[in-house]
């Protein structure tokens, strides 16, 4: 799998939870945690039994297919099954695929408990709960989901956290299901949100009337064998920019939540491999995206808050490489902006003028 020394929270994390201890971690996006949690996971189920035994909770559906392929390979010399389940998608191939009797679940809390109200998903036999992006989890209003899942999974079970950032229905969630954890925290308390170093953060200033200017120049000065994650707020702007940038010749396509999934799945797997170079896409569309080969981050349209910027910008630099985050900042951005600087440190700010300025 290309692993050679352990990222940081895998080093922190894994020995805690090869104890069978539960687990707290508060890192930064694009630490490695799949490995972090899904190393002990492999080791810890019997790929001989038909019960589910690892069980993974995550806020979206891309995030489930991505943390399925990597577990799926870890645990393959133990012959050890993975299925995904989340909403969007055909639920009869996913009860086939549990009814084979697969160790290990990972899937969005809506469509896990759908299954067990279904009665096709017990996790009485559960002995290792994760849940992943737990405030991505909470952003999209799973909280009552994530609560009724873990109640039925058995009191002895180890469970672990990952989240960014720890508010307070997190804490009561931490204070409620997990026993005595060791706490792994890479994100400073000062500052309470960190982008990692490997990223340099540039700043525009662009009216909304200029930024399909502003992104021709940006892209034609980018490298061609570049891969590029764009961020717009709205799904007709996806659309837009997308179709745009493709009619100026640039291998762009876009996606959101408006578009079934078959097709999401096509986008999304012609970027996983590398044929496409050019995503333009709302957030929920690319929350837990975790695609090593993103070297740029735009920020076409603004976050709303600074933890949705340390989530956008995340998505590249993953693994210790250098990325490049992009913002625009636009007329009715500049409250954000300044929370931005007052968070992350006016130090790790590059400002920069179009040529047209």
């Amino acid at each position: 799998m290309g692993y050679v020394d352990p990222s940081e929270i895998q080093e922190a994390a894994i020995p805690w939870m090869l104890q069978g201890r539960d687990v707290v971690a508060q890192a930064v996006t694009g630490s490695g945690k799949t490995a972090a949690f899904g190393i002990p996971m492999c080791e810890a189920v019997d790929p001989g039994t038909r019960d589910v035994q690892g069980l993974v909770l995550v806020p979206t559906r891309e995030l489930a297919q991505q943390v399925t392929r990597e577990l799926a390979l870890i645990g393959r010399k133990r012959g050890i099954g993975v299925v995904a389940v989340y909403g969007g998608e055909a639920i009869a191939r996913q009860i086939r695929a549990l009814e084979h009797g697969m160790p290990i679940v990972v899937g969005t809390p809506g469509r896990i408990k759908d299954l067990m109200n279904r009665r096709i998903l017990d996790l009485g036999q559960v002995r290792m709960a994760i849940l992943d992006e737990a405030d991505e989890m909470l952003d999209i209003g799973f909280a009552d989901d994530m609560e009724f899942i873990l109640k039925h999974t058995p009191g002895s079970r180890q469970t672990a956290l990952f989240s960014a950032t720890i508010p307070g229905f997190i804490r009561g969630l931490i204070r409620r299901y997990l026993n005595d954890p060791r706490w792994v925290q890479l994100v400073s308390d000062i500052k309470g949100l960190e982008t990692v170093d490997e990223v340099d953060q540039i700043f525009f200033d662009v009216a909304r009337q200029d930024k399909a200017d502003g992104i021709m120049e940006i892209l034609d000065e980018i490298p061609s064998d570049s891969q590029v994650l764009i961020f717009r707020k709205m799904q007709v702007g996806v659309d837009r920019l997308s179709k745009g940038l493709a009619s100026e010749g640039f291998p762009a396509k876009g996606i959101h939540g408006g578009m079934s999934q078959p097709e999401r799945n096509r986008v999304m797997n012609s970027f996983r491999d590398g044929s496409l170079r050019m995503l333009v896409a709302t957030n929920l569309a690319a929350r837990g995206l975790d695609i090593p080969t993103i070297s740029h981050v735009i920020n076409y349209d603004m976050p709303e808050s600074v933890e949705e910027y340390v989530h956008r910008i995340g998505r590249t630099a993953r693994m210790g490489k250098r990325g490049t985050a992009i913002s625009f900042i636009g007329e009715w951005d500049y409250d954000v902006h300044d929370q931005i600087v007052a968070k992350i440190g006016a130090e790790k700010m590059i400002r920069r003028k179009f040529s047209f300025y």
